[in-house]
């Protein structure tokens, strides 16, 4: 049984207590906060991956939901942007009732944002592709309209910070997201020869390389990214399985980026 599947039967002695055991309590109306210390104590370690999967669900959506505050306001369309996030998940209503309260927690002025980012820096245990997931999707919900403001990239910044992602990678992270934004626009669905081609430049940066390497490197970086994305092997870090399906676009779009560029270059 999943660990969503466990949330939902009433067993919660895998729950991590703290601030994010204290969210997903709050918006589940269970009282998880109740004998944190017990819970902390339970035979599975604090790096099971149900746990971990519980952190990054709950850490996820309601860090979603303060970056959606962080310049004062929540519009309509940020909100309208975040659910689209979530369709794209294709979450079962509960889990999707479940992270949109979640997000609403994260815009509230008193959402522990700094203890939220500890404990669930703690509960990866370094699992760096995990981590980095977790910032590709707030990207993706900022950049959802196409854009990212100012306070949110201070707020992207530091919550990296945090999490150990030197401002580099995020920033190589950022041109990913960028061009999966554009990528998606302009192929749309599986390329094939004759159709309107993605943009070349978009291509090299979901592989996140130049356009100078040679063909080699290509298929290099195909496999890297390709490994780093895939959803069994993020599920087995961690990811929650319901979430698979942003990582399995994620490898799609890989795939066609892929293609793009060995059209281009002719092997």
């Amino acid at each position: 049984m999943s660990w969503w599947g466990k949330l939902a039967g009433g067993a919660f002695g895998f729950i991590l207590g703290g601030p994010l055991g204290a969210l997903l309590g709050a918006v589940l109306g269970h009282n998880l906060d109740r004998g944190l210390s017990g819970l902390e104590a339970e035979s599975l370690q604090p790096g099971e991956q149900e746990r971990v999967q519980t952190a990054f669900f709950t850490a996820t959506f309601s860090i979603m939901g303060h970056l959606a505050k962080v310049d004062g306001s929540v519009s309509r369309k940020e909100i309208d942007l975040a659910e689209a996030v979530m369709r794209k998940m294709e979450l079962d209503a509960d889990m999707r009732a479940t992270a949109i309260r979640l997000f609403n927690q994260g815009k509230q002025e008193t959402f522990p944002v700094e203890e939220v980012i500890e404990q669930f820096r703690r509960e990866c245990h370094r699992r760096s592709t995990l981590i980095q997931m977790f910032i590709e999707i707030q990207l993706q919900a900022a950049y959802a309209d196409g854009k990212i403001d100012s306070a949110e990239e201070r707020l992207l910044l530091h919550i990296c910070r945090r999490l150990g992602i030197p401002e580099m990678l995020f920033r190589r992270l950022e041109q990913m997201i960028q061009a999966e934004y554009h990528f998606a626009g302009a192929g749309g669905g599986q390329f094939r020869k004759g159709d309107a081609a993605p943009s070349l430049d978009d291509a090299y940066a979901l592989l996140n390389i130049s356009k100078n390497v040679s063909d080699d490197e290509v298929k290099r970086a195909y496999r890297r990214q390709t490994s780093q994305h895939h959803p069994d092997k993020l599920v087995a870090k961690g990811l929650p399985e319901e979430m698979m399906k942003i990582a399995s676009e994620k490898t799609h779009e890989i795939r066609l980026a892929y293609e793009r560029i060995k059209e281009a270059r002719g092997f």
